[in-house]
């Protein structure tokens, strides 16, 4: 038997295939800050300051008053508010959000400027960490552009975070600045305190890691079965888009029915025989390393 010629594997679909693994890099590496941080063997669980906090810092410009108003979530978008306009808050998807307000005596509050300070589809953090006499955590979220408030010149804004580790409790952040570019705040809290990884977690209030490499080894697996996942996710999406533009291409251009509709149809007609002529293939190698004299003994 004659084997058919192997047809060669259409463009469009190796395109395809292609274009879907850095799709699942991407999804698998986007993932979100979710307020666990590991920084040089040390370990912050910052779970526990989960939730919408709001800090103010006053500023005194006679006659009136400048309020600098900074809402922030570490673990998860800020919500709406209800009743305020939504050109005098950020826009969903804001992780940090700074409203300036200008107050007047009798007169009504007026919101000068909203800028979004973080916002999670690029919020990018990096780290620092002190873990000797002065322990702490510092991390700086970076956010997008907005117009500089002397030179109008569009300016990265990013939030300097310092979570100074404090194991009796938790104080309330402190607002520091605001330089038209980064806010600074510093928070006293049992969360900057680091735990080893590998250790029990006793100091610094890490409750969910009193067996930290098992916790890893469920994360390690989960990662890896997101992974997969995704790829066939994208594979399968792929392989519809392939059949999908092709039948429609097809269609509106031959004016094709029924079989004719499946794009490179003569190529899809040869996979069973090149199927069939690879399990050939493969079965009569194995046939030809069986020793030829089985069940004979030379005299």
């Amino acid at each position: 038997m004659n084997p058919r010629p192997l047809s060669a594997l259409p463009a469009v679909l190796l395109s395809l295939l292609f274009i879907s693994v850095p799709l699942t890099v991407a999804a698998d590496n986007d993932s979100l800050f979710d307020c666990r941080v590991s920084v040089d063997g040390a370990k912050f669980d910052l779970t526990q300051l989960a939730g919408e906090h709001t800090i103010n810092k006053t500023r005194e410009l006679p006659p009136s008053t400048m309020v600098d108003s900074l809402r922030f979530d570490l673990c998860e978008d800020l919500k709406k508010l209800d009743k305020v306009a939504d050109r005098d808050q950020c826009k969903t998807g804001t992780r940090a959000c700074l409203s300036q307000i200008n107050k007047k005596d009798d007169d009504p509050e007026r919101v000068i400027s909203v800028i979004p300070i973080v916002q999670s589809s690029s919020i990018n953090p990096s780290y620092s960490a002190g873990q000797d006499s002065s322990k702490f955590l510092t991390i700086v979220f970076k956010g997008p552009e907005y117009p500089n408030p002397i030179t109008t010149t569009p300016t990265t804004q990013s939030f300097n975070l310092t979570l100074l580790c404090d194991p009796e409790g938790n104080e309330d952040p402190v607002f520091k600045s605001y330089d038209g570019a980064q806010v600074q705040v510093e928070w006293k809290t049992k969360a900057g305190c680091p735990s080893k990884e590998g250790s029990d977690g006793g100091k610094g209030g890490d409750s969910d890691d009193k067996n930290p490499p098992k916790d890893k080894d469920e994360n390690n697996s989960r990662s890896a079965g997101s992974g997969i996942g995704w790829f066939f996710l994208m594979l399968l999406l792929a392989f519809a888009a392939y059949f999908g533009l092709g039948a429609y291409y097809n269609y509106s251009n031959y004016g094709a029915r029924g079989t004719d509709l499946i794009p490179h149809r003569d190529f899809w007609k040869e996979v069973p025989y090149m199927l069939r002529d690879v399990v050939s293939h493969l079965c009569s190698s194995v046939r030809s390393r069986r020793p030829a004299n089985r069940g004979y003994i030379a005299v």
